[in-house]
């Protein structure tokens, strides 16, 4: 076997044992090649990114908070790009020791393409006293695993006369299940017993009180979720039916809809729609028609064009970047 194929199947290895541990963030790095191993890499990727998805999707599931936000990875940089400072999940995100990172310009841990979007971005930063902006960058382990990234970038000085410092950091979405959830006898229980109270203050005080959802209510909006996400090529039923098709009633779908998720039953169908369409045009090699048939959209026109106002380029954009990313 040759020493290319050995690296790719230890990557594939390192891959699959980090999606074991619970990482998702992780991807393996396309190449060129059109062959069994490529299609294995390509299909642990659109996994990986379809199981960090969901992860997100249930991180929304809290009736009485947003979706949480960790940081997981942190980097000061010097004036000219070069990195002072880590926290310590970076350096096992990484795979690198503390020491091995500090010292080194960020793009030594940047694939190629965010390397040189990087150092553009690097340019505007040293022209600007006072700078905040946002961009996707694709990190570099030790191992060469990719950890794509949302990084929000931001300048400062630590006093007047000094050359700018900046501070990079990398956030991803924490599951957060609901209260009624994680002990929903209990919470039911709690509902029960505060009812009369609740009636009383409601009648004191004449705010709109905020409906708590049951476990059974939670579960049917869960499968509703699923239904969608199972169905995305098929016409959409109006919401009334959508409804007595899960057994509950049109206000506790939108209304649950909204507080598990943070965005109504149309919206959420449309982005996932949008995600999948987006994976399918990324990864793979369908036609736009499949993908949009497969996706629910009518023709490829009304694709192409949702497509680019929620992304900003069209499919054929995309396909033509990622094409250029893989070589």
């Amino acid at each position: 076997m040759s020493q290319s194929k050995k690296k790719r199947l230890k990557q594939i290895r390192n891959m699959l044992l980090e999606i074991g541990s619970g990482n998702f963030f992780y991807r393996v790095e396309r190449s060129v090649k059109n062959d069994n191993m490529e299609a294995l890499v390509m299909a642990i990727n659109m996994m990986s990114e379809e199981i960090e998805a969901a992860m997100v999707h249930q991180g929304y599931a809290n009736a009485n908070e947003t979706i949480k936000h960790i940081v997981i990875m942190s980097f000061i940089l010097d004036f000219k790009g070069y990195v002072e400072m880590v926290n310590q999940q970076t350096c096992i995100i990484l795979s690198y020791l503390c020491e091995d990172i500090i010292g080194q310009p960020l793009e030594s841990f940047l694939d190629e393409i965010s390397s040189k979007k990087w150092r553009k971005s690097l340019k505007t930063l040293q022209r600007k006293e006072f700078y905040d902006t946002s961009e996707e960058l694709t990190f570099k382990t030790k191992e060469g695993l990719l950890v794509p990234s949302a990084c929000y970038i931001t300048t400062y000085m630590e006093h007047k006369g000094a050359k700018g410092k900046t501070l990079l950091t990398v956030v991803k979405h924490s599951k957060n299940n609901v209260e009624a959830e994680s002990d929903p006898k209990q919470s039911f229980v709690q509902f029960k017993n505060s009812s009369e109270e609740s009636l009383y203050q409601s009648s004191q005080h004449p705010t709109k009180q905020k409906v708590r959802l049951s476990y059974e209510d939670i579960s049917k909006i869960r499968e509703a979720r699923d239904i969608l996400i199972n169905n995305l090529e098929k016409d959409f039923p109006s919401i009334k039916d959508f409804a007595l098709q899960i057994g509950t009633n049109t206000f506790k779908l939108k209304y649950g809809f909204k507080e598990l998720y943070g965005i109504s039953v149309y919206r959420f169908l449309k982005n996932e729609r949008l995600r999948k369409a987006k994976m399918l045009v990324q990864y793979g090699d369908r036609s736009f028609k499949s993908i949009a048939h497969m996706t629910g959209f009518k023709s490829v026109p009304h694709f192409t064009r949702t497509f680019k106002k929620q992304f900003g380029y069209t499919p054929t954009e995309l396909r033509k970047r990622s094409s250029k990313d893989d070589k």
